[in-house]
Formats: C-alpha cells, structure tokens, sequence
C-alpha cells in the first residue's frame, strides 16, 4: 500500500458525521421515475472544498487499510474511487454497464430498487487473493454493491469492505451486503 497523498485544508471526520457534505447534496424528486427521491451529488462534485472533504471521508477511514485495488462502480463510484484509489497509492478498477468493456469479462445481473440491471468487468481485472474495497456515491437496496462483490468473487479478489458517500438507510441496503464492512458517511 502506498502513502496517502498530503491534502491541503484537509478535514478529520468520522464516518456517519455529515460536515457540510450533507449541505451539498441535492435532493431531486421524481427522479428517474416517480416516488423515487434521487440524491444528486454534482453540486458536490463542483463545490472544491465539498470535494476535497468527501474524497478525505474516504482517506482518513481507509489510509491505514492494507488495500490493493479500489473497485469503483459506474459512474458516480468513478468520482470518488479513483481519487481515493490516488491518494492510497492503490490500483483503480472499473465495473462497467453492458457493453463498455472491450475484452473477456464477467457480466453479473442485479435487482434495482426501481427495475434491474447489469454490471461487467474485465476477466483480468483483479489478481486472486487481491484486497479490494468497492466505492460508489450512494448505498440503496445493495444490488448493485453485491453484484459488484460477486463478480470480484469470481475473480478469487478478497473484498474487504464497502464504502459510500451516502447511505439510504430506510431502505436496508446493509443486509445485501451482511459479512463485510460497510462504511458510509451521510445516512438519510
């Protein structure tokens, strides 16, 4: 593991303490179908001191992590998995939506809290035994987290844990992923 990467003005926090992280996430409703109330992190993303701080959540909570890879699962996991995977001197994987991925893959179907849908990732994207953390913005139902970690599971990775920006905890997104850590740090 390599050394995290100094960061100006950086903020301490612990996970579950909002900062003005929660102050900067949107809240969008009807969003993408009706009854859903989508939390929307771009005001976030544009915001430097928003940014900076969520990406330190992730740092300071695993700095001392003996992690390999961080997996980060389209898109918004992109945003905030591969600065992390920066900082801590780590590789940086993909999962990708069908179709994006131009050599052999594991592909992985899932249930959405609003529908289904599909991951993939390259058949040598991970080495057996490789300690991997998966990233994305937001933890729901767990789907899309758990498909994540079945198909580092068929690569032979050693998931480590999970970790999220946001946490919807009403709707139990925890037990899809029951046996490994989940970190999160703003929980609605």
């Amino acid at each position: 593991m390599g050394k995290a990467v100094p960061s100006p003005e950086r903020a301490s926090v612990t996970e579950g303490e909002p900062l003005q992280l929660e102050s900067l996430i949107r809240a969008i409703p009807d969003f993408p179908l009706p009854g859903i109330l989508f939390r929307d992190i771009t005001p976030l993303l544009k915001d430097k001191a928003g940014f900076r701080a969520a990406v330190d959540c992730f740092v300071d909570r695993f700095e001392k992590e003996k992690l390999d890879i961080i997996v980060g699962i389209e898109a918004r996991g992109y945003m905030l998995g591969a600065p992390l995977a920066y900082a801590l001197g780590t590789g940086f994987v993909p999962v990708r939506k069908p179709g994006k991925l131009p050599a052999s893959k594991y592909t992985e179907e899932y249930a959405l809290e609003y529908g289904t849908n599909t991951l993939e990732i390259h058949d040598d994207a991970v080495g057996h035994g490789q300690r991997v953390l998966v990233v994305d913005d937001l933890l729901a139902t767990g789907g899309t987290a758990a498909a994540t970690g079945r198909l580092l599971e068929r690569l032979g990775a050693d998931v480590m844990g999970y970790a999220f920006l946001i946490e919807l905890s009403f709707l139990n997104g925890r037990k899809a992923l029951e046996g490994k850590p989940v970190t999160s740090f703003v929980v609605y």
